[in-house]
């Protein structure tokens, strides 16, 4: 009995008889009529558009995959591939990857014939990826989301989202891009900075001036480059928790007008200066996200003080505390005044650090010196000797000169013979 499949094409053949009956009966009716002519025209349309009415046939599934053709969905997941399926359904608009051993994603590695026009959805995370190519997210016209996170990145190439030349390609479609959590490789494969590569990619051109959401939490980031948002100007979810930041002095919000959540929970934030203070104030959405941040509480805690009791903008601000001085620990930020934070004349800690390796170093240059004279106590004994022989003889000569001023006999007779 033949299944679902088979119903479609004979419906079909159905149809196109029906048509062909129907227009022998209008010739033969009409064949007197000098009008003839448009009922045919009606029926070849009728007959064209039923044959373009029927769906097109799925695609295969790729045979590692598992596919739903009525979720548009393939999944791939776990299966140790070393590259992408090649024999991907036209379909498919939600792709996962995840759990693979890719390593490297070249460029088009997505270009298939029909293209995958409706790909909207693409999760990569996990797949051991260590080298992302130029173009390789070419031919993917409506990717909007795109998920790089827990791979071993170590060379995300510039034009990975725009292209081989950002010069010339289109601007990406991605409006979410996620790179949380790139798992460090050893240092020796690892020749440059993630912070830099992110910031080539993001700054390519305008390649991804339509992004909305950047997620780059847990990559141990110390900074950010002064430029990295620079071209992300439609930009409205940012999210940076769970990583080193010690400071946001070189990064610029000031673009970012459409900014909504900016996320830098569990950092090393000690303080926000005013510079950044003002870019965050100026920005007329956002909400901002500080907790589990060690704050210093000294004398340059006052401007991010007194702002606090002002704006809006932070969200939990009363939950934030301060780690450092001592003596201020656990002490809320929004409940300081001025008569509270002091700078002790107390050296910091890095710089006791350095006193103390002074001191070591000082220390063993003078043991080296005593090791020195004791193995040398011969020869710097006979030339102790030698110096208090000379010493003395001279001493002696001063002393015989003084006893002949001293008697005014010699005195006398010193003078006679003068005369």
């Amino acid at each position: 009995m033949p299944g679902g499949c088979s119903r479609g094409p004979a419906a079909g053949d159905g149809r196109l008889r029906l048509a062909r009956l129907a227009l022998i009966l209008l010739g033969w009716v009409s064949s007197s009529s000098l009008t003839s002519s448009a009922p045919s025209t009606s029926s070849a349309s009728f007959l064209a558009s039923a044959v373009s009415a029927q769906p097109p046939l799925p695609g295969p599934c790729p045979q590692p995959c598992e596919c739903s053709e009525a979720a548009r969905t393939v999944k791939c997941v776990n299966r140790n591939l070393t590259e992408v399926p090649a024999d991907l359904p036209p379909y498919v608009r939600n792709l996962f990857l995840t759990g693979n051993q890719l390593a490297v994603l070249p460029a088009g590695a997505f270009a298939r014939r029909p293209p995958l026009a409706d790909l909207a959805t693409l999760n990569l995370s996990g797949s051991s990826l260590e080298k992302v190519c130029a173009g390789a997210f070419e031919h993917l016209p409506s990717l909007r989301q795109l998920d790089l996170s827990h791979n071993p990145l170590v060379n995300l190439s510039a034009f990975a989202f725009s292209g081989s030349n950002a010069s010339f390609s289109a601007p990406s479609p991605l409006v979410e891009l996620m790179l949380n959590h790139i798992v460090p490789p050893d240092d020796g494969l690892r020749n440059r900075s993630f912070e830099g590569m992110v910031a080539a990619a993001l700054r390519a051109g305008q390649a991804l001036r339509g992004l909305q959401r950047l997620e780059l939490a847990s990559n141990h980031f110390l900074y950010l480059p002064r430029d990295v948002l620079a071209q992300l100007p439609g930009l409205r979810h940012l999210d940076l928790h769970n990583n080193s930041l010690v400071s946001l002095t070189y990064v610029s919000f000031r673009n970012l007008t459409h900014l909504e959540s900016l996320h830098l929970e569990d950092n090393a934030l000690k303080v926000l200066h005013n510079g950044t203070l003002e870019e965050l104030q100026s920005l007329p959405h956002v909400r901002v996200f500080l907790d589990d941040n060690p704050w210093v509480c000294d004398c340059h805690m006052a401007d991010m003080v007194a702002w606090l009791k002002e704006t809006e903008v932070v969200q939990g601000k009363a939950r934030l505390t301060c780690a450092f001085p001592e003596k201020m620990r656990n002490r809320a930020l929004l409940e300081l005044n001025s008569s509270h934070l002091d700078c002790d004349p107390i050296l910091p800690p890095s710089l006791q650090t350095s006193y103390v390796f002074l001191g070591i170093v000082l220390a063993l240059i003078g043991a080296i010196f005593l090791l020195v004279l004791y193995l040398n106590r011969k020869g710097i004994k006979k030339w102790m000797h030698n110096i208090r022989d000379a010493c003395r003889d001279h001493m002696e000569g001063y002393h015989y000169r003084y006893e002949i001023n001293a008697d005014p006999r010699l005195t006398n007779l010193s003078s006679n013979s003068d005369v």
